[in-house]
């Protein structure tokens, strides 16, 4: 069994919203850092993510999981919940690290992530935004998140071109920005590296995104016929689960 098998075996049965190819693209950008790599996860839940980037990276990373587990924006249709559901969601991250063999790797910053910005020093190598998934908290955490990350690092956002939200503040601050360029996704998980980019590039940078776009109102009519109770219309547009798409 390869490491990478490792990895999933290990997440298989921690609940969360990542897809085997997503947490393959994620173990790999943190397998490719250096020694003292920086790696810093915004919105952990129950610690799907944080084990695949924890079991990737250079045994000498600094890997910071930031989640409040305050009970809200726990998933999707879970934007409010209470204290004793992220009490429960705490719990079973810290066990769900333990039996990976991982909690020594990590360090939880269990505050909101701009909370987390004073806490968490230098620059940032590695970073997956996986938080608030509603316009304002995504647009702050890649503006002021993505601002640490140091050029030629790469940022991860999950839900792009799936969650509203977070797509929005993609478009306001990514598609014609010029200090990310669009890499790639796996699914709703979108990879960019940060460069400078001239004028031709950032046309070429926006065009890219822009033609994710089709996808992303797909999966807005997908989200709306699962609410609508109307399961099977999503299958015409090849969903054949009753989740919603990420």
């Amino acid at each position: 069994m390869s490491e990478l098998e490792d990895a999933l075996a290990a997440v298989a049965d921690v609940e969360g919203w990542m897809t085997p190819e997503q947490a393959e693209r994620l173990w790999t950008r943190a397998r490719a850092l250096g020694p003292g790599g920086h790696v810093v996860e915004i919105g952990s839940y129950h610690g799907r993510s944080a084990i695949v980037l924890a079991m990737a990276a250079p045994a000498d990373a600094e890997i910071v999981a930031i989640d409040p587990h305050a009970g809200n924006d726990r998933g999707p249709q879970q934007i409010e919940g209470t204290a004793d559901e992220g009490e429960r969601d705490n719990a079973a991250f810290r066990a769900n690290l333990t039996r990976a063999g991982v909690a020594e790797r990590i360090r939880h910053a269990r505050l909101p992530s701009q909370a987390a910005l004073g806490e968490v020093g230098g620059e940032v190598d590695l970073l997956y935004v996986d938080g608030a998934h509603r316009y304002r908290p995504a647009r702050d955490d890649i503006a002021r998140w993505g601002a640490r990350v140091r050029p030629g690092g790469r940022m991860l956002v999950h839900d792009s071109f799936s969650s509203i939200g977070v797509t929005l503040a993609i478009l306001r601050l990514l598609l014609a920005g010029g200090e990310f360029a669009y890499v790639g996704r796996s699914g709703s998980l979108a990879e960019y590296r940060r460069e400078p980019l001239g004028r031709r590039a950032r046309l070429r940078n926006g065009l890219r995104q822009a033609a994710q776009l089709p996808w992303f109102l797909r999966n807005v009519v997908i989200k709306v016929l699962l609410l609508l109770r109307l399961r099977p219309l999503t299958r015409l547009l090849g969903h054949r689960s009753g989740d919603w798409p990420y």
